[in-house]
């Protein structure tokens, strides 16, 4: 089972490659593609209706802007959609790119992190995953356990 990692730029990639990086922690494959909704419409309809039957289970896709990438592709395909506004140069804070991907119509739903937010995007799909894969649940279950763990260290610090 994989994840497909999307986004409208090269210059989303920093942001992006933080859901790449906590993918591979937790031992989930992931591939990773620039696909603009407004440039190349023709290939990210191919990749949203091809990605199930590649393998993909769950598409994080990152946009900024105006921010149409992760709600088209969820128009396109069954799979969960996991949307992550991207502050760009051409965004106004943020908000544009958070308001695209947050406010979906009825039916067609978007999970949605925060600004910048990919690494939680990361998680999340991993945690997807984790439903039907024993092994990644049990990654994620360390994960938490470690979090936990660095909390009591900084607890311990301030005393």
């Amino acid at each position: 089972m994989k994840v497909g990692i999307i986004m409208g730029s090269i210059s989303d990639r920093p942001v992006m490659q933080e859901a790449a990086d906590a993918l591979t922690e937790l031992g989930v494959a992931w591939e990773m593609d620039i696909v603009s909704a407004h440039r190349t419409p023709e290939k990210m309809l191919d990749y949203a209706k091809s990605a199930r039957d590649r393998g993909i289970r769950v598409i994080v896709a990152g946009a900024g802007g105006a921010a149409h990438l992760p709600g088209m592709v969820a128009s396109l395909t069954i799979l969960p959609v996991i949307g992550v506004p991207v502050k760009s140069s051409n965004s106004i804070d943020g908000w544009d790119s958070v308001l695209s991907i947050l406010q979906m119509p009825g039916g067609v739903p978007v999970a949605t992190v925060a600004l910048n937010g990919a690494k939680n995007a990361g998680i999340l799909a991993a945690q997807i995953i984790a439903t039907a894969d024993e092994a990644v649940a049990k990654r994620l279950a360390e994960y938490k356990e470690e979090l936990k763990e660095k909390v009591a260290q900084m607890s311990e610090q301030l005393k």
